[in-house]
């Protein structure tokens, strides 16, 4: 009875830690679905459940027609800077095409790099900025960091790269007290 009630105990707690991750997902996919909205159209509802992301599927891209987007450049070096230290840079960038831009997300591939990135559609034609800052705090010797795109363009995903050298803190000398 007791290895019963402990076996309970466990799947219950199965259970619930997996209704968790599966909140999140909905969370996520629910705030990819708005930011897919298209200015020019009207969200309607649907009568289909919507499927939940796997945790291995990156954001959605824009439903809708794509566009095209040009950068002044997507590389940039900040050269060297002091451990600790926090470069930023900005990516200009210009629609091409010829339907509004929409960019969905924008995510750094290290949580030392935090993009920001325009929320509204971007008009044909009309130019916009993403601005990314890396923080060099517990960073080391040559670094190479992405900021990953996803709009409505084709490719869905853009990369962005900011890299350069950081110089290792001094650590003070250790006393023989």
């Amino acid at each position: 009875m007791k290895i019963n009630w402990i076996l309970s105990l466990a799947v219950l707690c199965l259970v619930a830690l997996t209704s968790c991750n599966n909140d999140a997902a909905a969370d996520d996919a629910t705030a990819s679905t708005t930011a897919q909205v298209s200015p020019t159209t009207t969200p309607t509802p649907s009568s289909t459940p919507a499927t939940k992301p796997s945790a291995t599927q990156t954001a959605a891209a824009p439903t809708g027609p794509t566009t095209t987007m040009d950068f002044e450049e997507m590389s940039f070096d900040f050269g060297e800077i002091d451990e600790g230290e926090r470069v930023q840079h900005t990516y200009s960038f210009k629609n091409t095409g010829k339907e509004p831009l929409v960019i969905s997300n924008a995510k750094g591939t290290c949580g030392c790099t935090v993009p920001q990135w325009p929320k509204d559609p971007i008009a044909p034609g009309e130019e916009g900025e993403i601005l990314v800052e890396f923080n060099s705090k517990g960073k080391s010797g040559p670094q190479t960091k992405r900021v990953i795109l996803t709009a409505n363009t084709n490719p869905q995903t853009t990369n962005l790269e900011i890299k350069g050298k950081v110089n290792k803190k001094d650590q003070p000398a250790a006393s023989n007290g």
